[in-house]
Order: structure tokens, then sequence, then C-alpha cells
């Protein structure tokens, strides 16, 4: 009767050992959330978490994100561009990284659409990457490059 009992324990604990290791892939950074509202971060490399008591709450990609824009110009004339972006700060970003999308996607419309936009298409690459810069820069984010084209 003890032998099942003792099998039985032994097995869970080995399954226990097994969920308690994960390994987060290179160039990621993960947010590890606990029952009181703590969170951890941990980056690449094999960690140890606390099944039952941690789960992961954020996958954040350091190595950059893309979001396709498609805004009407102060011209009138239709235009579409890719904000790429990358994540400089884990901790400040954790806190927008839901809604970073909306936010960029808002913002860039926003300045396409304003009667400041520069005519140079130079220019206004800069302008619009400056404007975006400014809004996301305190949450943790960089805007790195915007690749405008005119919608067909």
């Amino acid at each position: 009767m003890l032998t099942p009992l003792l099998s039985l324990m032994l097995v869970s604990l080995v399954l226990l050992a097994l969920a308690s290791v994960r390994r987060i892939p290179e160039g990621q950074v993960y947010s590890l959330r606990r029952f009181g509202g703590q969170i951890r971060f941990v980056g690449a490399g094999m960690h140890f978490v606390m099944p039952l008591v941690e789960r992961v709450s954020h996958k954040m990609s350091l190595s950059g994100s893309t979001i396709e824009v498609r805004a009407a110009l102060s011209t009138g004339e239709d235009c579409s561009a890719s904000v790429y972006f990358q994540v400089l700060d884990p901790q400040r970003a954790d806190n927008v990284i839901e809604s970073v999308d909306t936010l960029l996607h808002e913002r860039a419309s926003e300045l396409l659409g304003s009667s400041a936009l520069p005519t140079d298409p130079l220019e206004r690459r800069a302008w619009l990457k400056q404007g975006l810069n400014g809004e996301v820069r305190e949450r943790g984010l960089l805007v790195t490059r915007i690749d405008l084209r005119n919608a067909a």
C-alpha cells in the first residue's frame, strides 16, 4: 500500500520540478506576475519559475516590431507608413505593451494629418519619428525607423 503512494508522490515531485524550469528565448524578456501583484522580469536563458504562484503576463521581444498605419495627409492624399519600434526598458514598457499598436497608430495618424507636416519626404520621416518618440520614449519604447509611401 505504501509503494503506490510513494511512487505517486515521486512522480508528482518530478512533474512539479519540470514545470518549474522555463526557457526564455534569446532576444525576449518575460514579465512574471505573482498572486500579490508583484512583478519580476526574466531575460534569455533558463529560469526557475514557481508554478501555481507565478504566471507569464507579457512576452516582450527586444528585437523590434512593426505596425502599419494608413492615414490621410493634410493635403488630402492617402498615405501608408510602416513604423518600426523596439522595447528598450521592459520595466517601463510592461504597462503599455498590450496597447502600443493602438497608441502608435493613433499618434501617427494625428501627426500625418497635421498641417505642420513637412513637404520634403526626408524631413517628413524625421519629423514623424521625432513626434512618435516624444510620445513613447518615456514608456520604454523607441521608434527606430519609419517607411512612408503614398497609397495607390
